[in-house]
C-alpha cells in the first residue's frame, strides 16, 4: 500500500482519534476520586480501582492502539482489534479488545470457515506509526480480484511482526496470535489445561496470553481471589515482565517456588542432587503426613471441668472416641485441635442440660475456652510448630525411622538425616527443598489459601513436593501448565505430563501439543531435533513454519572472530556459555573491550532456587541495574539460565562442556537442547574440535556438518 494512499491516510487519521479517545478516557478517570464513595473505606477501594484503571488506560506512543480488523458480513460493519478497548464520546467502540468475543474471527477465521466476517486486515506499525495493511479475503476471491491474500494466506506483515528482532525483555504477541494458540487462550477457566511446547512454538506467550484473557473474561472473580505466575527464576521473570502490563492488565503476581516457600524460613544452604530429589519426591508426603499426626496422644486422665460446686467428668475413652471420630474426618491438624476442646466442651454441655441446669447459645464455646478444657485438649493434641518439626525428622534419626516404615529404604532414611545436625532450628541453614518440605507441614497444620488461577512455566523442571506446593495454591482454582518434556534439565524433572497433574491434584487435566515453531528457525530447530531420540523419543519433533531457515553455523574458530561476526548485526545477542566458564568469558569480554551485561546478576546473591549446586535455580551475583539484563546488545548466559529466553543471534560456546556439566549425559543433553534453541535469527555453535555425537556431525569427514559462514 502506497505511503500516500488516501485509504492509509483515513487510518491514521482514526489512530490519531483513537488515541484522543483514549486521552479522553483517562481524563476522565484521574476527574474521579474517593469524594464519590459512602465511607472511608468505600473511598480506599474506589481510588484503588481508580488507580488501576488509570494504569490500565496509559497510552504508549509506540505501540500501536490496534493492529488488525475485521468486516463482518450483511451491512459489512468492521472492528478495529486492538490491545485495549476504546470508545468514542457515545460510547460506540473505536477500538475492540482482543479477548472480546467479536475478536475471536481475527484470529481464527480461514476461507473456509470465515466465522461470519468477509475481510481482515492487518497493520504495520514502526515505532507507533502506521506505515501499512494488508487486506485479506475470507470469501472466494474472483479471478483478477486485487490486493487479496490468497486462501491459504500468506501475510508480509505477520510475517515481519514474527521476526521482528528482539530488544529488551519479552514482548507481547497479541498481534500474532495463531489459530491454535488463540484456542489455548481462550480455554475456560474451570480447567486446568497443561500446553507441551516445543522450543519458539510460543508456549510461554500463550500461556501469559492466557492469563490476560481470563482477567478480562473473569475480572471480578481473578482480581478478588488471585492470579499467580510462577517462572524457574528471577532472571526469566524478568524477562517476561512487560507482557502482562503492555496487555493491559496488572492484577497478577509474579514468584519462583523459592520466593513462594521462602516465606516460611530463608534460603541459606544448597545441597546434593540426590539429597534433593529423595526430597522433592512423593513419598515425602505421606512422611510429613505421619511426622505431623504422630503427636496426638492417647488420652489416659479422665478430664475433670468445675462449675460452681459442681465437677463435671469426661472419662479416658470418651475422649479417645471423640479425638478417632475428628481423625476421621480428614481434616488439618490445627483445626483438628480446636474440634477436640468443643467436642470435650459438648459432652460436658450434655451433662449439664441432663442436670436440668438451662444454658444459653454461648454455653459451648465458653465451656471450650476453659483452661480444663484448653490443657487437656494441648496434652494429647499438642500445637506442632512447622521449623522444629522438619528440624526434628531431618536431626532424629528414630524419629525419621518411625515416620518412613515401610516407605523409605535405610539407606535413603540416612541420606536425608542431618551428618552434623544443626543445634537448633533458628540456626539451621535450610535449603529451597527443605522448604518445600516445610510448606507441605504448613499445610497439613492449616489450609493454605488457594488463588484463583496459576500459570506455571518450566513446569517439567518441578519435583512432585514443589507439584503440590502449586496444586494447594489452586486447590479451589486452575492452572495453565507450559513446559516441554525434552527441555527437562533438572534431576527429578517429570517425564510424563499425567504424572504432573496428579501431584497438583487436577488428574483430569486436558494436554495440548504445539510443535509448529514460529520463533526458532527451520535449519536450527532441525539441527537441536537430532537430540531428540535421545532426550525424549515420545515426543513429536517440532517444525519450523517459517519461511526464512535461519543462519547456521559450526565453526571452531576463535570465540573473539565468532562474535565479530555477529555483534555488528540487529538485534540482540546471546552468547551461551558453560557456567564453569563463565567468569573467564568474561574476564575475556571486558578486556576485548565489548560492552555486554550478565544475565542473573541483578539478584541478590542467594544459593540456588532448586538448593542444588550445578542445576537450574535462581540467579547468583551481585545487584546490579535493572536496566542493564536484557537490555544490553549482548547478553553474556549462563547455560543453567538459558531456558526460556530467546535471542535475535545466539552464539553457543562449547557444547560438549555445557553436556558434561550436568550430573549425567541424558541431562547434559536436555541442558545443550535448550540452549541450541534460544535463537531466532542465527545459530553460531562454536566448539573445541569435537561436538557431541548425538548431533550426528561428523567433523573429520564433513559429513553432515554445515560449513561455516
Amino acid at each position: 500500500m502506497p505511503a500516500d494512499a488516501p485509504e492509509l491516510t483515513q487510518e491514521r487519521e482514526f489512530l490519531a482519534e483513537a488515541r484522543t479517545q483514549l486521552a479522553r478516557m483517562r481524563d476522565r478517570v484521574a476527574a474521579l476520586d474517593g469524594r464519590y464513595a459512602g465511607d472511608r473505606v468505600s473511598a480506599d477501594a474506589l481510588e484503588a480501582a481508580l488507580a488501576r484503571r488509570m494504569e490500565q488506560l496509559t497510552d504508549d506512543p509506540e505501540i500501536p492502539l490496534f493492529f488488525g480488523r475485521i468486516t463482518l458480513g450483511g451491512d459489512a460493519e468492521t472492528f478495529h482489534i486492538g490491545r485495549r478497548h476504546v470508545s468514542d464520546p457515545d460510547g460506540e467502540p473505536m477500538v475492540v479488545d482482543w479477548r472480546a468475543p467479536v475478536s475471536t474471527p481475527f484470529y481464527r477465521a480461514t476461507p473456509k470457515e470465515p466465522l461470519g466476517i468477509t475481510a481482515r486486515r492487518r497493520y504495520g506499525f514502526a515505532r507507533g506509526h502506521l506505515t501499512a495493511f494488508e487486506d485479506e479475503s475470507l470469501t472466494r476471491p474472483e479471478p483478477g480480484d486485487e490486493g487479496a491474500v490468497e486462501a491459504a494466506g500468506h501475510s508480509d506483515i505477520l510475517e515481519a511482526e514474527i521476526e521482528r528482532p528482539r530488544t529488551g525483555p519479552m514482548r507481547d504477541i497479541v498481534a500474532t496470535i495463531q489459530p491454535e494458540q488463540d484456542v489455548i487462550v481462550r480455554m475456560p477457566l474451570e480447567r486446568t489445561l497443561v500446553v507441551q511446547g516445543a522450543p519458539g512454538t510460543g508456549k510461554t506467550a500463550v500461556g501469559l496470553h492466557r492469563a490476560a484473557y481470563l482477567l478480562y473474561a473473569h475480572r471480578d472473580q481473578l482480581t478478588r481471589r488471585g492470579v499467580l505466575v510462577v517462572g524457574p527464576n528471577k532472571s526469566f521473570l524478568r524477562y517476561i515482565r512487560d507482557v502482562l502490563p503492555a496487555l493491559g492488565e496488572i492484577h497478577a503476581t509474579q514468584a519462583t517456588i523459592e520466593e513462594i516457600v521462602g516465606e516460611h524460613a530463608p534460603v541459606r544452604a544448597t545441597e546434593p542432587a540426590d539429597v534433593a530429589t529423595l526430597k522433592g519426591d512423593a513419598r515425602m508426603a505421606e512422611v510429613l503426613r505421619r511426622a505431623v499426626w504422630s503427636h496426638i496422644g492417647t488420652p489416659q486422665d479422665t478430664l475433670v471441668l468445675p462449675r460452681g460446686s459442681f465437677r463435671w467428668r469426661v472419662p479416658a475413652h470418651e475422649a479417645h472416641e471423640a479425638i478417632e471420630q475428628i481423625r476421621a474426618r480428614d481434616v488439618r491438624y490445627a483445626l483438628g485441635a480446636a474440634q477436640l476442646r468443643h467436642a470435650l466442651a459438648h459432652r460436658v454441655l450434655v451433662q449439664i442440660e441432663e442436670s436440668g441446669d438451662a444454658l444459653d447459645d454461648r454455653a459451648w464455646d465458653v465451656l471450650a475456652r476453659t483452661k480444663p478444657v484448653r490443657d487437656y485438649a494441648a496434652a494429647v493434641w499438642p500445637a506442632v510448630e512447622p521449623r522444629r518439626l522438619l528440624f526434628r525428622l531431618l536431626s532424629d534419626p528414630e524419629l525419621l525411622a518411625a515416620c518412613a516404615e515401610g516407605i523409605l529404604s535405610e539407606s535413603e532414611q540416612h541420606l536425608l538425616t542431618w551428618a552434623r545436625p544443626p543445634r537448633t532450628p533458628g540456626s539451621a541453614r535450610w535449603t529451597t527443598a527443605d522448604l518445600v518440605l516445610l510448606d507441605e507441614i504448613v499445610d497439613l497444620l492449616d489450609r493454605t489459601e488457594s488463588v484463583a488461577h496459576i500459570v506455571v512455566d518450566e513446569a517439567q523442571d518441578l519435583s512432585a513436593m514443589m507439584l503440590r506446593a502449586l496444586g494447594r495454591r489452586a486447590a479451589t482454582g486452575s492452572l495453565t501448565v507450559l513446559g516441554d518434556l525434552a527441555q527437562a534439565t533438572t534431576p527429578w524433572a517429570a517425564r510424563d505430563w499425567a504424572d504432573v497433574l496428579g501431584h497438583l491434584a487436577k488428574p483430569d487435566g486436558h494436554v495440548e501439543q504445539l510443535t509448529a515453531g514460529f520463533r526458532v528457525p527451520a535449519d536450527v530447530i532441525e539441527l537441536a531435533a537430532r537430540l531428540l531420540p535421545s532426550i525424549a523419543p515420545g515426543l513429536e519433533p517440532p517444525t519450523a513454519v517459517r519461511r526464512a531457515r535461519g543462519r547456521l553455523t559450526i565453526t571452531s574458530a576463535p570465540l573473539d572472530d565468532v562474535l565479530a561476526g555477529v555483534t555488528g548485526l540487529e538485534g540482540s545477542v546471546g552468547l551461551i556459555v558453560p557456567d564453569g566458564a563463565l567468569a573467564g568469558i568474561r574476564a575475556a569480554l571486558t578486556a576485548a573491550g565489548l560492552t555486554f551485561a550478565v544475565v542473573g546478576e541483578q539478584d541478590d546473591e542467594h544459593p540456588a532456587a532448586d538448593g542444588v549446586d550445578g542445576t537450574d535455580g535462581g540467579d547468583e551475583g551481585s545487584a546490579a541495574d535493572d536496566a542493564s539484563e536484557f537490555d544490553a546488545h549482548l547478553d553474556l548466559v549462563p547455560a543453567s539460565l538459558a531456558k526460556g529466553l530467546e535471542f535475535d543471534h545466539v552464539v553457543l560456546h562449547d557444547p560438549v562442556a555445557i553436556v558434561a556439566a550436568e550430573p549425567n549425559h541424558a541431562t547434559g543433553l536436555r541442558r545443550l537442547y535448550v540452549c541450541l534453541t534460544r535463537a531466532v535469527t542465527s545459530l553460531a555453535v562454536r566448539h573445541d574440535g569435537d561436538l557431541p555425537p548425538e548431533l550426528g556431525l561428523d567433523i573429520e569427514a564433513g559429513r553432515g556438518l554445515v560449513p561455516s559462514a
